[in-house]
């Protein structure tokens, strides 16, 4: 694919993105799209032939951006206290923007009948995150900075909490306040006491 159609591609992708932001997954057509993209229907169509499609490619894309933004703001000399706690406080950023977030859409796509049923990218995100929080609490169990008998149990709790916060952000709403007493309870049980 040449460069000028991997631009368009992107494009489409990130116009997309605002579009599922803005409307959740379940309303957005792909007229939707076509217009906010100012592109024709069959320039959309020779890339993607849905909006299920479309959508798996934002989230790749958010996911590709997450990744982006942890390790480019985290020094090589971190201590993985202090990896966590970026971590976490990156989730509390996403977690107290009541616009530009994917969350709504997520749900609804996973709720539809539209997504692949092989795809699993939530659950495959979950494992992945909880993975490298697993690793992030055995090297600050060895470092001597947390203390924690189940590496794994621990960084799947840490992400129910953060799937659960995400759930209450959309529906009743969360406060700054709300997420640090979290925060400050996740570091707690891991033997780190917060200022």
């Amino acid at each position: 694919m040449s460069d000028k159609s991997e631009q368009k591609k992107k494009y489409i992708i990130e116009t997309a993105r605002e579009v599922f932001m803005e409307k959740g997954f379940k309303t957005v057509t792909m007229k939707d799209i076509v217009e906010r993209c100012n592109i024709s229907r069959g320039g959309l169509y020779l890339y993607y032939e849905s909006t299920a499609q479309i959508f798996l490619e934002v989230l790749k894309l958010e996911s590709q951006e997450a990744d982006d933004v942890f390790s480019g703001n985290i020094s090589e000399d971190a201590t993985a206290a202090e990896i966590l706690l970026f971590f976490l406080n990156e989730q509390k950023k996403e977690l107290l923007r009541k616009s530009n977030t994917l969350t709504k859409a997520i749900y609804e796509f996973y709720f539809s009948e539209e997504r692949p049923k092989k795809t699993n990218v939530i659950k495959r995100q979950f494992d992945e995150g909880v993975k490298i929080v697993e690793n992030l609490i055995r090297v600050g169990v060895e470092n001597g900075e947390f203390v924690c008998d189940d590496y794994k149990g621990t960084a799947r709790n840490i992400f129910y909490v953060l799937e659960g916060l995400k759930i209450t952000a959309q529906t009743m709403g969360v406060t700054a306040a709300m997420v640090d007493a979290e925060i400050a309870y996740i570091m707690q049980n891991l033997g780190i006491e917060l200022a």
